[in-house]
Parts: structure tokens; sequence; C-alpha cells
């Protein structure tokens, strides 16, 4: 599958299958628009159609992202209250395919991130910083509310926390936003660290870290009784699909898995 071409976005895929996609617009900070969102659509395409392993995203310039363009939201007051619907609607689609992608994605957050742009390391597998980043829900100085955000920040930092850093937009930097567990860790060489996650994840065979992600996903959201019963048929399924054959065969036979050879 051809790589997507893109407007906003620069997007590579190394030979391991690592894609990293880069927001490109830093003369906005990389604000999400429209366009913004198409293009993280096109990327998503393309990493569910191809033999991508990893998906790292990181912002051009100084910003990681600083959450929705003004400029496009000023544009909403004027349309009806299902098109604002429908606006609000695209946001939270987005920020839920990208929670639910097949494959780890890491958000590499190179400077600020307000609004939005924490949305999308919320809805990361992981995060990382540099130790200069700053992070806020800036959305109740404009009079509005971190709404699509929401689901994904306050899984990452609990209610408490949501309500410490939302209700005030409270700026955090990078060290505060670990400790509230909204990144996964700060490093002067982020890129490093990104790596040593990297070379753990492709020892994994791709589909198992796909079924985990739902495995995670289910049990997150489901009472005791039910995750018993959706794990043992998980289990099974995994013993079924070939890659857990494969990965079974390689171990007893003390050689790689197809996916390392």
């Amino acid at each position: 599958m051809s790589l997507p071409d893109l407007a906003q976005t620069l997007y590579a895929v190394d030979d391991r299958g690592v894609a990293t996609a880069t927001f490109n617009r830093p003369e906005r900070h990389n604000a999400m628009n429209p366009g913004f969102m198409a293009d993280l659509h096109a990327v998503m395409d393309h990493v569910t159609g191809s033999d991508v392993r990893a998906l790292v995203l990181t912002g051009a310039g100084e910003s990681f992202c600083s959450g929705a363009d003004l400029t496009w939201m000023a544009t909403q007051v004027g349309l009806s209250y299902a098109e604002r619907v429908e606006s609000s609607g695209a946001i939270a689609s987005l920020l839920g395919r990208l929670n639910a992608l097949p494959v780890l994605t890491i958000a590499r957050v190179n400077g600020p991130a307000y609004g939005g742009g924490v949305g999308i390391i919320a809805a990361c597998d992981m995060a990382f910083a540099v130790p200069t980043a700053r992070m806020a829900l800036t959305e109740v100085t404009l009079g509005l509310a971190p709404s699509n955000i929401s689901p994904y920040v306050v899984k990452r930092m609990g209610a408490a926390n949501a309500r410490r850093t939302f209700l005030n937009a409270k700026r955090m930097d990078a060290a505060m936003a670990a400790d509230l567990g909204l990144v996964t860790g700060v490093a002067e060489d982020v890129d490093a660290v990104i790596e040593a996650e990297l070379k753990g994840l492709l020892r994994a065979g791709p589909d198992a870290v796909a079924a985990t992600k739902e495995l995670i996903a289910y049990v997150d959201t489901h009472d005791r009784e039910a995750n018993a019963d959706y794990a043992a048929r998980h289990l099974a399924d995994a013993w079924e699909r070939a890659e857990g054959k494969e990965g079974i065969a390689a171990f007893i036979e003390k050689r790689p898995p197809s996916w390392r050879a």
C-alpha cells in the first residue's frame, strides 16, 4: 500500500515497519483543523492496511499540538446545531480511532501540547516528553469544556486529577504530567527512550499486539464474570491463530519466530 498524499503532515515508514507522522504546521503550532484530521485519518488508513508495526506521532517545530485551531473553531458559531454536533463528532471519531488502532502508538511530545493536543497524547498507548514540554487543558479559559478529549484524559489521570487540571486550566510541566500519568516518561533523549520501547515491541507478534489491545480495552470496561469468560475465549483464540502456533513452535525449536526471522 503506497504512502498517503498528505497536506499538513510528514509521514514515513522505516524498514522495520515503524511509522512516524509529524504534524507539519509549525507556524500554527500544529493546531487541529479539518485538514489535520483528514491527514491523521489517512495515516491510520495506511497503518491498518499495511505491515506497519508501530506509529509515532510528533510535531514539527517547537510544539507538539496546540489543540483545535481557533480560526476553525470560530466558524462553528454560525453553523446550525446539527452541523456543530457533526464537527464536534469528527474530533471524537478521530480520537476514538487512534485509541483503538491495532498497533502500538507513541506520542513523542517534543514541545507544548494544549487542549486537543493533550487528547491525542492520552489516546496513544504511550507518551514520552522532553523535559521542556508544557501541557494544559485550556478550554475553560475560552468558555468551553474539554469535551471530546475527556474520556481519554480522565482515563489516564483519574477524575481527581482531572478536576485539578481541567477546572483551572492548570499548566503542567513534563514532570507533573508524568506524575499524573498523562505521559509515560520524561527524557532529554526522548528518541532513545522511544527506541527502547520499539525494540521490545518488535519482538512481539503483530496479531498478538492487536489482540492484546482489544483485551485491555475489554477488561477495563467489564465486570469480573464477563472478563473471565472473555479471557478464556481470548486465549483459546490465540492458541488457534497461525501466529500463536508459530510462536509456540519457535520457542520449542529454539529459533526466532517468523516475525523476527
